[in-house]
């Protein structure tokens, strides 16, 4: 084979080692994937911070606020007004559906409510990071994101600093939509979970399935 008959590049190297989640098309240019709204009820069902009763309302309202702060086209948002959550929602790009144009990882503003979004794979971290800096003591974040998110010797440190303390494992693959369109998207070939951070919580990470 000589340099005429190959073409090196980076579509070609994922689909010979068969070895990624890389779809075949072109990712979005946004990294815009939108979650099922589904996945809310999954969460709702399984975490104790989301789950509503009377006591816990009284004592403390910002218990059902939560900020959804890559929004897309409101799918999540939507779902938890729907479970009588009030939902902040905003996103780096404006697709008309609440506020655009809010750079989450610029805002600096002290947040008292829960943040729960789908964050642009490539930023998780730094999404995960620059959440539980903004939220207090005892409040939560929760990220849908890939598994492979534990993965990686980057994320070590953040780990070590910032131990989820639940991840909810789907046993079943989920949908995310490139550009919303959930009718034309089959279920991914990525394994996904809902990683759940309390503030400052330090013990040993609990894995569930769902």
């Amino acid at each position: 084979m000589t340099n005429k008959d190959w073409t090196w590049n980076r579509k070609s190297t994922f689909t010979t080692l068969w070895a990624s989640n890389h779809s075949k098309w072109e990712r979005e240019e946004n990294d815009y994937y939108a979650t099922d709204p589904d996945t809310i009820e999954d969460l709702v069902y399984f975490d104790e911070f989301l789950q509503i009763s009377d006591d816990k309302y009284f004592e403390d309202n910002s218990n059902f606020k939560v900020w959804e702060c890559s929004c897309g086209e409101w799918h999540l948002s939507k779902r938890l007004e729907e479970h009588w959550f009030e939902v902040y929602s905003t996103d780096l790009i404006d697709r008309w559906y609440w506020k655009g144009w809010i750079d989450f990882l610029k805002c600096n503003n002290k947040f008292n409510w829960h943040i729960i979004t789908n964050p642009p794979y490539k930023y998780a971290k730094e999404f995960v990071e620059h959440s539980l800096e903004l939220i207090p003591t005892w409040k939560n974040v929760a990220m849908f994101l890939k598994l492979t998110f534990l993965e990686w010797q980057s994320r070590k440190k953040m780990f070590e600093k910032y131990p989820p303390k639940k991840v909810y494992v789907y046993s079943k693959r989920q949908k995310c939509a490139k550009n919303w369109d959930f009718k034309n998207t089959w279920s991914s070939a990525a394994a996904y979970a809902w990683f759940v951070w309390e503030k400052w919580y330090t013990w040993p990470t609990i894995l569930d399935w769902i």
